[in-house]
């Protein structure tokens, strides 16, 4: 499936969780997920993002592991999935987006927990979100600099990665 169609479904998964459990699944969706992409830029993206995106690979993992992996049918890891990252630019507009809503579930569930692994598990994710998300910007920033020098290039050019 494609990254954005991916993360869009954890866009709305992430809004319509329900409880403190299925929160918590819903943020490790997504930083499975934001590695996984990172994984996939890092190895066959444009060349002017692959340090970045092999940094954000190891951040979200670091999120994941932060937070207890929820228990899933292997065909509901969203991460596994992955097929398509056909437009680096959109996924990662959306990925930024996703990461960011994360980050405020996150500080949301910290102020609720009602014990303190809880909230430590909460307070490292959101770290990693963040983070994670400054990796993002930093590629989508690169993106913007590659195309100011070579205008004309695009993503779906034989010359464009």
């Amino acid at each position: 499936m494609d990254a954005v169609r991916l993360i869009a479904t954890s866009r709305r998964a992430l809004a319509g969780g329900a409880d403190m459990p299925e929160m918590m699944a819903e943020v490790w969706q997504a930083q499975a997920l934001a590695q996984a992409i990172g994984s996939r830029l890092a190895v066959s993206g444009p060349p002017e993002l692959r340090g970045e995106a092999l940094g954000l690979t190891e951040l979200a993992g670091r999120g994941c592991g932060a937070l207890d992996p929820p228990v899933l049918d292997p065909g509901d890891l969203r991460a596994a999935q992955l097929t398509e990252l056909d437009d680096a630019r959109q996924t990662l507009l959306c990925l930024g987006g996703l990461l960011g809503e994360v980050g405020m579930a996150l500080v949301g569930m910290a102020s609720a927990a009602s014990d303190e692994t809880t909230y430590w598990q909460c307070m490292e994710a959101i770290d990693a979100a963040d983070e994670s998300r400054d990796r993002v910007l930093e590629m989508l920033r690169k993106l913007a600099a590659r195309e100011e020098v070579l205008p004309g290039r695009t993503e779906d050019s034989p010359t464009g990665v």
